[in-house]
């Protein structure tokens, strides 16, 4: 009898031991609910439980709800959010060569981009991400082309002289305005609609997907298809997480969010394509397309010249990429 009721008292402790030990992790990005980045970041919160033997769960917090990029990148080293997305300017400030891939017109089209994602190329810098700041980049996501919105036309460098352009705060966003001579003007991305309907900037920039999603185009009355950056979000693990993973719940991470970038990405590829129709015809906005071989030809000295973060061995390696 003792011997059951021994039994059953540890029986009973251990209900809430089975509890603690599942961890939830805290997911930190800054774009709207209705993006995709956010839709296939749920699924994976769901997949989560499911392939790590319920030992991992994580709650999404969207649209800035714990802070600006700027911010939540803090937050990852700091241990006080598990995950983020991010883009790759705000992730070069921990290792810059790592910006390449955000640098304005580094990508002939979006099938050079492709390639460069799954490259070994790009797999060696985010391993020297890792090693820099402890923190593990696991899954490339297609952010989309970035577009200029303004409320007039730019067809050449020439139309962004003086123009007030709200860029992220970070280097390569602030290179765009800056060689093309427009006023790089550095505003949180949740305040980016105010400061365009109160004219405290006269322009953006930022991917089709994202423009109707944060609908600028409600306070702009031109779409000017620059094209300039090609650009993805980083989804990354905190050092603190990453570090007590056993291997084959980093495989299974892995796993997760690389399937859920794969979804994300063609969703996006396939929206900017509609959005280019949908402007002109849903919100009747001016859609304009943009001399993209003028504007190349100014940034092509800017890739190997003083202000860039990487060297001309890696600049012909993402090049050679076909």
């Amino acid at each position: 009898m003792k011997r059951i009721l021994a039994i059953a008292v540890l029986s009973m402790l251990a209900i809430p031991g089975a509890a603690i030990a599942q961890q939830k992790l805290k997911f930190a990005h800054v774009y709207e609910v209705a993006e995709p980045y956010h839709k296939w970041a749920l699924w994976a919160a769901g997949e989560l439980p499911k392939r790590t033997g319920n030992r991992y769960a994580m709650d999404v917090f969207p649209a800035s709800a714990l802070g600006n990029e700027t911010q939540i990148n803090q937050a990852l080293s700091l241990g006080t959010v598990d995950m983020i997305y991010t883009g790759q300017a705000f992730a070069a400030r921990t290792y810059p060569p790592l910006a390449i891939g955000g640098a304005p017109y580094m990508f002939r089209d979006f099938d050079h981009w492709k390639k460069y994602s799954q490259s070994a190329v790009l797999g060696e810098l985010a391993d020297e991400y890792f090693k820099k700041g402890g923190n593990r980049p696991i899954a490339f996501t297609y952010y989309g082309v970035r577009h200029t919105t303004a409320n007039k036309p730019i067809i050449k460098p020439e139309d962004m002289k003086g123009l007030k352009l709200r860029v992220p705060d970070a280097p390569l966003y602030v290179m765009y305005p800056k060689v093309v001579g427009a006023n790089a003007t550095p505003i949180a991305f949740a305040e980016v609609y105010l400061a365009l309907q109160n004219k405290t900037v006269d322009a953006q920039e930022n991917p089709l997907p994202t423009i109707e999603a944060k609908k600028f185009y409600e306070v702009q009355t031109h779409i000017n298809l620059t094209g300039h950056i090609t650009e993805m979000l980083l989804t990354i693990v905190g050092g603190h997480v990453w570090s007590k993973l056993s291997d084959a719940d980093k495989k299974a991470f892995q796993e997760i969010f690389l399937e859920a970038a794969v979804k994300a990405t063609d969703e996006i590829a396939v929206s900017e394509q509609k959005l280019v129709s949908d402007f002109e015809t849903k919100y009747k906005k001016t859609v304009v397309k943009s001399d993209r071989a003028a504007f190349q030809q100014v940034f092509l000295k800017f890739h190997n010249g003083p202000d860039a973060t990487w060297d001309k061995a890696l600049y012909d390696k993402v090049q050679a990429i076909k």
